[in-house]
């Protein structure tokens, strides 16, 4: 038998993954389309909204919205990193 923590840990992974903005991490800058394509490949996805916003603090970010075969609509968001700086960073 599952334990209730066990059930409860599951259904927070399950909200956390399939209705929660995700962050890609990226190593350089890309363009939006290069993003656009990377995220539909990595999500096995479809593209149905792209566009790239500045932050208050001026940081580029490009806002990928995707519908997965299962019909789930994701937002995925992308630092666009300026050339030659290369770190990772993750956030949700």
């Amino acid at each position: 038998m599952i334990s209730l923590k066990k059930i409860v840990r599951l259904i927070g992974f399950a909200l956390a993954f399939g209705i929660a903005s995700v962050c890609v991490s990226v190593w350089a800058s890309e363009t939006l389309r290069e993003a656009s394509e990377r995220v539909a490949r990595q999500h096995d996805a479809r593209v149905v909204a792209a566009r790239t916003i500045e932050t208050s603090d001026g940081r580029r970010i490009h806002v990928i919205r995707i519908v997965t075969r299962e019909g789930v609509v994701r937002t995925i968001r992308v630092p666009v990193e300026p050339r030659g700086r290369s770190h990772a960073h993750s956030g949700g």
